[in-house]
């Protein structure tokens, strides 16, 4: 963004943010939602938050009126901190949800000068729209709050291992988003085992770049946690825009990455990316989607810096798994267990732990695994078992201990570094009055990974177009979740019982790529 800010700064920024908290009435274990992109506002949104003990609901910016309303409901979030733009949709849900207060911040409002000024007519020429804030009663503006005397540092006792400090939601078989209950010690954990993997990194001269939200756990320990922790410069990226990173990184030279593969293979499908400079950069962790092994050698190439593949989930803060940076690394493999995490492979039969070769489900335990999901005991207990939690993900581990994903035993598509849950869509979908059946799944892309697909069975005598279909789901769901293709049927494959065989429709895809079939974009 430009504007450059201090550790100190920000610290106490979160201490005008907390105290404002507490005159609201926000005590310790109330939740606060942050729907904000990567920004100055967001880290100080964050820790803020947790100086009050309350527990901070890190929200997607891309979500749908109904998604947000889904997400504060489910929370009971106490009150939200947002921006100018996105002040519309969290005003329409407020009578909705619990909320008691909606704190707004604008982006110009960290920017240095001129950008300060001249960004908000740039937000109007883009949108062509004038947000107006209300203020007074529960609206709130954040620069009001900065312009307050810095609190005295609030003396709120912590219990690390059980007291939460954000929840993630994520999404599950069911469709339905859940809340990850994450504690401080889950978060420091897994920051601790990042540092510990990163052990060259040098405490208080490496600079990371922020291009993973920190709405998502993944970002949040990889990039945020632990560049406090290390005293680690960050460069805040609150979008993806593949030229303006490459010049960011030539200019500010990041020496840490932590990253997607969607994030490397946008930057080198750059037509100019070997025009800069992007030698700074000494090592990335990618996540989120299976690491082409075409895509690490390609960007090593460019940046001359090592970029391995790792693996985790939310329930794990994120991270379990990685190949070394600095050490063997093996093709097709998620790496080795992170510090202090403990993994087996289980038989699906019987629970019990499998030798090396054979393929199972992952289980893994560390200080790093959640809570439980909130408000869900029985979800939690088909997951969490003697501490061990239970990924859903199939694989195994070969002699030397590197382990192998195999498939995944949930039906999640990943597309471009984002989870889509079928259900999710489906849901969406069948609320459309044409439809009779539908059933979504992942299907090849060489971009995305994965990319969602559609596949439609229509109610008798009733029609309606890829166009018409494709404008209602934009009304529901996020654009990535947005099925990309649709193919009507006549009708499904299905069980003896009547369940749709979802698996199949993903083979049959699969075989008509293989035989040079059907062309995705």
């Amino acid at each position: 963004m430009g504007k450059e800010m201090t550790y100190r700064e920000v610290y106490e920024a979160a201490l005008k943010f907390a105290g404002y908290l507490k005159k609201l009435g926000v005590e310790k274990g109330d939740r606060v939602a942050v729907l904000l992109p990567n920004s100055p506002q967001a880290v100080i949104g964050f820790y803020g938050i947790l100086y009050t003990g309350g527990i901070a609901v890190m929200t997607n910016p891309l979500y749908t009126e109904r998604e947000l309303e889904y997400q504060l409901k489910d929370s009971g979030a106490k009150a939200i901190l947002t921006v100018d733009f996105l002040y519309p949709t969290v005003a329409k849900v407020f009578e909705k949800t619990d909320l008691e207060h909606i704190i707004v911040t604008a982006i110009s409002e960290y920017l240095p000068f001129p950008k300060n000024v001249i960004y908000p007519f740039l937000q109007k020429k883009q949108t062509g729209v004038t947000v107006r804030v209300e203020h007074g009663g529960h609206h709130h503006l954040l620069k009001n709050i900065m312009k307050e005397e810095i609190p005295e540092p609030l003396d709120t006792p912590f219990d690390i291992e059980e007291d939460l400090a954000i929840l993630q939601y994520t999404g599950g078989t069911t469709g339905v988003p859940k809340g990850v209950m994450l504690t401080h010690l889950n978060l420091i954990a897994n920051a601790t085992m990042c540092d510990a993997w990163m052990y060259r990194a040098k405490k208080g001269e490496e600079v990371v770049l922020g291009m993973l939200p920190f709405f998502h756990v993944y970002g949040m320990t990889t990039v945020l946690i632990l560049s406090v922790m290390q005293g680690f410069k960050m460069i805040l990226i609150p979008r993806f825009d593949a030229e303006s990173l490459l010049k960011t990184i030539e200019k500010q030279r990041p020496t840490l990455f932590p990253g997607a593969p969607t994030i490397y293979i946008g930057l080198l499908n750059h037509p100019k990316i070997k025009e800069y400079d992007l030698s700074s950069i000494e090592a990335c962790i990618s996540g989120s989607a299976p690491l082409p092994v075409e895509v690490q050698q390609k960007f090593e190439g460019v940046t001359g810096g090592k970029l391995v593949e790792g693996y985790g989930l939310s329930e794990s803060s994120p991270v379990t798994h990685a190949n070394f940076v600095w050490g063997k690394r093996v093709k097709g493999s998620i790496g080795v267990p992170w510090p202090d995490t403990d993994c087996e492979i289980r038989s699906l039969e019987d629970g019990r732990p499998l030798p090396p070769g054979e393929v199972g489900e992952l289980a893994v335990k560390g200080p790093q695994v959640m809570k439980g999901y909130w408000n869900r005991p029985e979800e939690t207990k088909e997951v969490l078992k003697d501490g061990w939690l239970f990924t859903g993900d199939l694989a195994y581990m070969d002699e030397e201990g590197y382990f192998y994903i195999v498939d995944r035993k949930k039906d999640i598509i990943i597309a471009g570094g984002y989870n889509i849950y079928p259900r999710e869509v489906e849901e969406v979908l069948y609320e459309h009055p044409a439809v009779q059946e539908a059933v979504v799944a992942g299907v090849p892309h060489p971009y995305r990974g994965e990319t969602v697909k559609a596949y439609i069975v229509l109610k008798d005598n009733m029609t309606v177009t890829e166009e018409e279909l494709d404008r209602f789901a934009r009304q529901y769901l996020a654009a990535y979740k947005v099925p990309r293709i649709y193919e009507f049927r006549d009708e499904l494959p299905k069980t003896a019982v009547g369940k749709i065989l979802r698996r199949s429709l993903v083979a049959e895809e699969k075989e008509k790529m293989e035989n040079g079939g059907e062309k995705i974009g």
